[in-house]
C-alpha cells in the first residue's frame, strides 16, 4: 500500500464519494477506506432483502413472502434527485451518468386539510385542481409568473407592472411577496414546503425572498424537463450513486479500500492531519474528508431524525396508482415545527420484486416519542407489510477545516431530495480548494485528462 496520499477519505457514504471523485480529477491523490464491507455507508441501497431484516435485528423471512430476495435494493435514507438541481448537474458534468440510468418519479404530491392534492404539473392540472379555489388560482398564478422573470440582476423585473414588489432585496422577505399577491396560508404552505423544499416556516422571516424565488425557479425548470415531476431516481436504488463517483475516482487514480477497519486519526503537535492508522499501519496523508461518526470530537448534535421504511403491496393511496411519489406533509397541517416526508419507489425502478413497493416515511424529531410522530405519514400508507424504523442523530463539524485539515461532512437530513447534500459537498470542496466551486471546471479538467490519455 502506498504510504502518501494528498487525502485520505473515510467513509463511502454519498458525499464522500463525491469530494473523492472531484479531487481525483482535479489531480489529488486520493485514499478511500471505508470499515464496512459495502459502499454507501448510511447512504447505501441494502440487498439482498434478508441483509435487510439482519440489519434491523429481525428474523429473516421465509417461504418467499418477499418474492425473490435478489429483486431489493432498499434505500437506508431514500432520496429523489431534483431534475434540474446541484446533484444532477453534478453528475452531468463529472460524466458519472454513464455508469447510471434514471427514471423519472411519477408524481409529487402535498397533504392539506387531511386529503391529498397532486401539486400541479401543467396548466391543464392547475386548472383542474381543488389544492386552491378559483380566485386563489389566480392570485397564485399571477405570482409564479412574476417569480418567472424575476432576474436579481435586473431591477425592472422586481416590478409586478409599475409596482414595485420587492424594494430591498437583501432585507425584503417571501412575507412581502405573499402579502403583495394576497395569497392565503395554504398557498403559502405549499409553496414554502412543496416547491421551495423548505423543512419548517422559517424561510418566511429569515431568508431574503430571492432565495425562495431561486427555489421556486428550479422547481419549475426540473418540471418542464418530464412534465410527471421535478424528480428522477437511479434503477437499482441510490447505492448506485456513491459506486458511480467511486469508479470516476478509480478511474483517475483513487484508491478503494472496503472493510478496513478504522482506528484513528494521527495530528501533529499543532493538531495539524499528519495520516490515518487502520489495521496497525498508518498512512500519511495532507488532509482527511470524513463523515461524522469517524470524529466524534469535531462535530455537535444539532437534533435527531426519525425514518420508517416500509414494504408496502400496493401504491400510496389518492396519488393516482403512481408506483413513485413524493409527499410532503407540511408542518402546520399537523401542528408540528417540522415537516413530515413521504416517498415511494417500486419495481419499476429496480428496488423491489413484483408486486411491492417500498415507502419512506421520515421528519426531524421533535418529542420524546419519535414512532409517534411519524403517524400523520404511516396514516396515508395504507396497509403495511413490514416496517423498519431507525432514529438517526443528526451532526455538524464544528470547524471548516481549515486548520486541522480535516474536513466533515454533516449528517443527512430529513427532506427526501439532495439539494442540502449537494450543498454540503460544494461547502467542502470549497473549504479544501479556497475557492468557489465551478462545475464547468470539473468538465473542463475531465476534458483535459481525456484529452491527455489519447
Amino acid at each position: 500500500m502506498d504510504d502518501e496520499y494528498d487525502y485520505v477519505v473515510c467513509g463511502t457514504g454519498l458525499k464522500e464519494c463525491i469530494l473523492s471523485g472531484l479531487l481525483s480529477v482535479a489531480g489529488k491523490k486520493v485514499l478511500h477506506m471505508d470499515r464496512n464491507d459495502y459502499y454507501g455507508g448510511e447512504s447505501a441501497s441494502i440487498t439482498p432483502i434478508e441483509k435487510l431484516f439482519e440489519l434491523f435485528g429481525k428474523p429473516k423471512p421465509t417461504d418467499n413472502k418477499f418474492g425473490r430476495s435478489r429483486d431489493w435494493n432498499v434505500d437506508l435514507i431514500p432520496k429523489f434527485l431534483i431534475a434540474d438541481g446541484q446533484l444532477v448537474k453534478l453528475l452531468i458534468h463529472s460524466g458519472v451518468t454513464k455508469y447510471l440510468h434514471f427514471q423519472a418519479v411519477e408524481g409529487s404530491y402535498v397533504y392539506r386539510a387531511g386529503k391529498v392534492y397532486k401539486v400541479p404539473a401543467d396548466d391543464k392540472e392547475a386548472l383542474a385542481t381543488s389544492l386552491m379555489g378559483l380566485l386563489e388560482k389566480r392570485r397564485f398564478r399571477k405570482m409564479l409568473l412574476w417569480a418567472m422573470k424575476f432576474d436579481e440582476t435586473n431591477p425592472e423585473t422586481y416590478k409586478d407592472g409599475n409596482t414595485v414588489v420587492l424594494k430591498d432585496i437583501k432585507r425584503d422577505t417571501i412575507e412581502v411577496v405573499f402579502k403583495y399577491f394576497g395569497v392565503d396560508n395554504n398557498t403559502q404552505d405549499f409553496v414554502g414546503h412543496a416547491i421551495c423544499f423548505y423543512l419548517n416556516d422559517d424561510y418566511k422571516t429569515q431568508v431574503p425572498a430571492v432565495e425562495p424565488i431561486k427555489r421556486m425557479l428550479l422547481y419549475y425548470n426540473s418540471l418542464t424537463r418530464f412534465g410527471t415531476s421535478p424528480y428522477l431516481y437511479p434503477l437499482y436504488g441510490l447505492g448506485e450513486l456513491p459506486q458511480g463517483f467511486a469508479r470516476l475516482s478509480a478511474v483517475y487514480g483513487g484508491v478503494y479500500m472496503l472493510n478496513k477497519p478504522f482506528e484513528e486519526i494521527v495530528y501533529d503537535g499543532e493538531g495539524r492531519v499528519t495520516g490515518v492508522k487502520a489495521e496497525g499501519e498508518t498512512v500519511r496523508c495532507k488532509g482527511v474528508i470524513c463523515d461524522p461518526s469517524y470524529v466524534a470530537d469535531k462535530v455537535k448534535k444539532t437534533g435527531s431524525v426519525i425514518r420508517a421504511i416500509c414494504i408496502l403491496r400496493h401504491p400510496i393511496p389518492n396519488t393516482n396508482n403512481s408506483e413513485s411519489t413524493q409527499l410532503i406533509i407540511p408542518q402546520n397541517q399537523v401542528n408540528r415545527k417540522q415537516d413530515i416526508y413521504v416517498c415511494c419507489v417500486s419495481q419499476k425502478h429496480q428496488v423491489s420484486a413484483k408486486g411491492f413497493y417500498i415507502a419512506l416515511v421520515a421528519t426531524i424529531v421533535e418529542t420524546s416519542n419519535p414512532i409517534a410522530e411519524l403517524k400523520p405519514g404511516l396514516d396515508l400508507l395504507g396497509p403495511i407489510e413490514e416496517i423498519f424504523y431507525k432514529q438517526s442523530d443528526l451532526f455538524e463539524p464544528i470547524e471548516d477545516g481549515s486548520q486541522s485539515k480535516v474536513f466533515v461532512s454533516s449528517s443527512y437530513d430529513a427532506t427526501t431530495h439532495f439539494e442540502t447534500t449537494c450543498q454540503d459537498v460544494i461547502r467542502i470542496y470549497e473549504n479544501i480548494i479556497g475557492d468557489k466551486f465551478d462545475f464547468s471546471k470539473v468538465q473542463s479538467a475531465l476534458e483535459a485528462l481525456a484529452g491527455g490519455d489519447e
